[in-house]
């Protein structure tokens, strides 16, 4: 794994310094490869987009379908891109709705650190690269660490540059407290599937499916307000940010309330622009288990 990190390493630092124009022109052969020559979890991602959307045709369902494999491999180039991309160029290509800035700001001027749910939409990763850049709150990801350490290095880095700081899912909890002194947000994607045994269920595009009950258990416990982020791609290479405020007082909530919150304003972005989501990957895996 060493040796294909190192050999790898430097066409991915490479790809990081092209023009956008020519990062896309890169992106539209891997188009090529990636949807018309391999083939990657094609069936995977037109069964998720048929299930998801059960009242379209199969032409409108492949002609998504396209369209992700295109968002796809420019969000793959993109996410390289963040090696080397600087502070200005970052926050021109990816940028806040003024009503979103607002929020955080007034949030900040109120000394509250919230908890930040957002899905796997847009670019993420763009975004919380913005958010510490633009923002008065220390931004906290969660996430999980890659089996690879060498890329999971990379990740790290990638992630960290402009200010941002990772926390491991096992230990979310315990690190929230420790930095309860301190003006900060922490970011949960909350669309990953949980094992089905300890998850909330609920229907989400027109399927059952588990939700992590962790992000609703950890903002009841700390009561921070909890805010609700999406990515909106503009055009290529362009997305703003938006940002709700869904519950000031989690403690006051009833089990399952916040999951079908966030759940819910993440269908309707999911819906808004399908092509934008990661259906590729196998969130549907489990099925509910039976009383």
């Amino acid at each position: 794994m060493a040796l294909v990190y190192y050999i790898a390493l430097p066409f991915i630092y490479l790809i990081s310094i092209l023009p956008f124009r020519v990062l896309y022109m890169v992106s539209n052969f891997f188009y090529i490869l990636l949807y018309h020559i391999l083939g990657y979890r094609k069936e995977v991602v037109h069964s998720n987009l048929r299930n998801s959307f059960p009242e379209k045709s199969e032409a409108e369902i492949k002609a998504i379908g396209k369209r992700y494999y295109k968002y796809l491999c420019d969000l793959f180039l993109e996410t390289f891109k963040t090696l080397t991309i600087s502070k200005e160029a970052m926050q021109k290509h990816c940028y806040f709705h003024p009503s979103a800035k607002e929020l955080f700001d007034k949030l900040a001027a109120e000394n509250k650190s919230i908890v930040l749910v957002m899905g796997h939409l847009g670019n993420w990763e763009w975004a919380g690269n913005t958010f510490s850049l633009q923002l008065k709150q220390q931004l906290y990801v969660i996430y999980h660490p890659i089996r690879n350490k060498y890329f999971d290095w990379l990740m790290y880095k990638m992630r960290t540059r402009f200010g941002t700081k990772l926390i491991a899912m096992k230990d979310t909890f315990r690190e929230m407290l420790e930095n309860k002194n301190e003006l900060n947000a922490t970011a949960f994607i909350a669309d990953q599937t949980p094992a089905p045994e300890s998850a909330y269920w609920t229907k989400f595009m027109n399927q059952d499916t588990p939700i992590f009950r962790g992000t609703e258990l950890i903002a009841r416990k700390i009561n921070y307000p909890i805010v609700y982020a999406t990515v909106k791609r503009v055009k290529r290479g362009e997305y703003v940010m938006y940002a709700e405020l869904l519950c000031e007082t989690p403690k006051a909530t009833s089990e399952g309330e916040i999951s079908e919150m966030h759940t819910r304003k993440l269908e309707r972005d999911i819906i808004e622009q399908p092509e934008v989501w990661l259906w590729s990957h196998r969130r549907w895996k489990h099925k509910k288990p039976t009383a």
